[in-house]
C-alpha cells in the first residue's frame, strides 16, 4: 500500500527553493523582500541633513515672510474699519501658504526623491496596483487574530521596542552632557536660543538616523531571509508546476508515441511501393524505391530494426517486394539515411548492384 496517498499535501514541507515563475507571480502580487524601515531611516537621515544646511535659509526666510504679511494686514482693512473681512483673510491666508510651500518645497522634493529611490533599491521599478485591490480575505476576524498573535507580531513588537530603547538610549547620551547648556536658555538672546535649540535637534537627529539605518540594514537582511523562506515549494508543488508550463510529461509522452505510430504506419503503407527490401535477415530492413521521374536518386521509403524489420519483410513477401539480404548495406543505409530520404552518393554503387540484381530478376532489363 502507498502510504503517500493518504498523506495530507498541505502538511508536506516546504524544502525546495522558489522557481522563477513563482517569483515572477509574486512580483506581480506585490510581494518582494522589502524593509519600510530602510525607507523610514534614509527619510529621517536625509530630512535633518537637509534641515542642517538649509535650515538657516528656512529660518530666515520664514520671518521675511512674516514680516511681510503682518504689513499687508493694514493694506487689507484701511477702507473700512471692521476687523480683517473674510475675503480680505482668504487672500492673506492663501499667499502665505504659498510662501511656506515655496520655503519647504527643497526638503519636500528630498522626501520624495529619498523615498522612491530606497523602494527603487530594495526592489527595482515594476509598479502594480495589484496591492490597491479589495480583498475579502482581509475582512476575516479569523485571520485578523491569527495575525496578531503571530510570530511576524511578536518579531514587529521586539523590533519597535528596541526602535524606542535605542533611540532613548541615544537621546540621553547626547543631551546629559547638555543639561547646562539647555538650563542657560532663560538668560541669552530669543534668536541665538532658537539657533541653539534648532543645532540641538538637528544634531541628535542626525545620531538618531543613522543607528536607524544600521536597525534597517538589518531588518532588510531578515526580510530578505523571511521572504525567502515564504517562498519555498514543496516538491509536489514543482512538480505540478512543471506540468502546467511544460505540459503533462505522461500526455507528452502518450502524444509522442501516437505520433510514432502514424509515422509507422505511414511508413509500412508504403513498402508495397518499394522495389526491394534489403536485410541484415535478423536486424535491420530498408526498403528502396528508384523512380528516375521522382528523384534522381534511390529513395529510402522504409527502414527498421528487429521487430519493425520483421514486419517490413511480412509486407514485402505479401506484396511480391523482392528481399535482398546484403548485412554491410543494410546497416549502412539503416544509420545513414532517413526515411524519405536519397541514397548518399557514396552508396550508389551498392545499392544500384542490388538494384540491377532485382530487375533482372524480374524481367526488366
Amino acid at each position: 500500500m502507498d502510504l503517500q496517498f493518504f498523506a495530507d499535501e498541505q502538511g508536506a514541507e516546504k524544502t525546495e527553493p522558489a522557481t522563477q515563475k513563482k517569483l515572477e507571480d509574486a512580483r506581480k502580487e506585490g510581494k518582494v523582500a522589502k524593509s519600510k524601515e530602510i525607507a523610514n531611516g534614509l527619510g529621517l537621515l536625509a530630512l535633518f541633513l537637509v534641515l542642517k544646511i538649509w535650515v538657516g535659509h528656512i529660518g530666515v526666510s520664514f520671518l521675511e515672510d512674516f514680516e511681510a504679511v503682518y504689513n499687508r494686514i493694514p493694506e487689507i482693512c484701511k477702507l473700512i474699519y471692521s476687523p480683517i473681512p473674510d475675503a480680505g483673510m482668504a487672500i492673506l491666508f492663501r499667499d502665505a501658504m504659498i510662501k511656506i510651500i515655496i520655503i519647504l518645497l527643497p526638503v519636500l522634493l528630498v522626501g520624495m526623491l529619498v523615498a522612491f529611490l530606497s523602494d527603487y533599491v530594495q526592489v527595482s521599478w515594476k509598479p502594480t496596483a495589484k496591492p490597491l485591490e479589495p480583498k475579502l480575505n482581509k475582512l476575516n476576524p479569523i485571520s485578523g487574530f491569527k495575525k496578531i498573535f503571530s510570530s511576524q507580531a511578536l518579531v514587529e513588537l521586539i523590533k519597535s521596542l528596541l526602535k524606542i530603547g535605542l533611540i532613548a538610549y541615544i537621546a540621553y547620551s547626547y543631551l546629559k552632557d547638555k543639561t547646562g547648556m539647555l538650563f542657560s536658555l532663560y538668560d541669552i538672546p530669543l534668536m541665538q536660543a532658537i539657533t541653539l535649540i534648532g543645532d540641538t535637534v538637528i544634531d541628535l537627529g542626525i545620531r538618531i538616523s543613522v543607528v536607524y539605518m544600521v536597525l534597517a540594514l538589518a531588518d532588510f537582511a531578515y526580510q530578505k531571509f523571511k521572504f525567502s523562506k515564504d517562498m519555498r515549494m514543496t516538491k509536489q508543488e514543482i512538480k505540478e508546476e512543471y506540468k502546467n508550463q511544460e505540459g503533462n510529461p505522461e500526455i507528452k509522452g502518450k502524444i509522442r508515441q501516437r505520433m510514432r505510430e502514424a509515422s509507422q504506419r505511414r511508413m509500412m503503407q508504403s513498402v508495397p511501393q518499394a522495389d526491394v527490401v534489403i536485410t541484415n535477415p535478423t536486424h535491420y530492413a530498408v526498403a528502396i524505391k528508384y523512380d528516375p521521374d521522382e528523384a534522381p536518386a534511390p529513395v529510402v521509403l522504409a527502414k527498421g530494426a528487429d521487430i519493425l524489420a520483421m514486419k517490413i519483410k511480412d509486407i514485402a513477401r505479401e506484396s511480391d517486394v523482392e528481399i535482398v539480404e546484403n548485412k554491410p548495406l543494410a546497416r549502412m543505409l539503416y544509420a545513414n539515411v532517413d526515411v524519405g530520404a536519397q541514397v548518399p552518393p557514396e552508396l550508389y554503387q551498392a545499392v544500384a548492384e542490388v538494384l540491377a540484381f532485382v530487375y533482372h530478376a524480374k524481367g526488366k532489363i
